[in-house]
């Protein structure tokens, strides 16, 4: 397969994102993720926490299957930023496919039959958010590494597992979300076997919390 790069999808200033796009001979697009330079992170970091809560004209159909399964837009918003800078056409090197990156396996298993359609793949991608989201206990990192790598590598790993790209992605996927760096530790999981994951404080406790801090803001988990 031939692949000429069109450049950095990602770019702000001297920041270098790790996010490519390269096209088939076919025209069709294809994006996959570049190591960044030593020191390059950090800059991206505050290139996307300027992304955060990105306005589109995607916005009417996030907020509607947001509302629907009870998902933050924000996060929804931020996911399609990091997973394919909203560009609907996108595929990546490994399969995924539109907004939200669905590879098939996951697509057919949310009821999504035409995958770069945007209201079913944000509809099939807000349902697996929601269901990740119940089954991490809205711990978001570790909601935002099954999304990356599945959520059974998170259930082998007994938490967010030691995968280069599953990190950044996590790191990214929060700077979008927060609006600024993410600069929260992330627990690599170093053991397998652990099935059941906590993520401290229960959205219980921390929910009437966040909103006598922040009104209309909805706690998502610890980190």
């Amino acid at each position: 397969m031939s692949l000429v790069v069109l450049g950095v999808l990602i770019v702000a200033g001297t920041a270098q994102a790790d996010v490519r796009l390269a096209t088939k001979r076919n025209g069709t697009k294809v994006i996959y993720n570049a190591a960044p330079p030593r020191g390059a992170l950090l800059g991206d970091l505050h290139w996307l926490a300027k992304r955060h809560d990105r306005p589109s004209k995607y916005d009417p159909i996030i907020e509607r299957y947001a509302d629907r399964y009870n998902v933050d837009p924000t996060l929804v918003r931020a996911v399609i930023q990091v997973e394919s800078n909203f560009d609907p056409n996108c595929v990546s090197n490994k399969g995924a496919r539109g907004l939200m990156q669905l590879m098939p396996g996951t697509a057919r298993r949310f009821g999504v039959t035409r995958i770069h359609d945007a209201d079913q793949n944000i509809h099939g991608g807000v349902r697996y958010l929601a269901y990740l989201l119940d089954l991490f206990n809205e711990d978001l990192p570790r909601v935002l590494a099954g999304y990356n790598a599945g959520e059974n590598a998170v259930l082998r790993y007994g938490g967010i597992p030691p995968y280069e790209e599953t990190g950044t992605y996590v790191k990214r996927a929060m700077t979008v979300y927060r609006g600024r760096p993410y600069g929260g530790t992330i627990s690599i999981a170093g053991r397998r076997g652990s099935k059941k994951l906590r993520g401290g404080f229960g959205s219980g406790v921390m929910q009437p919390v966040a909103a006598a801090l922040i009104p209309g803001a909805k706690y998502l988990g610890t980190h």
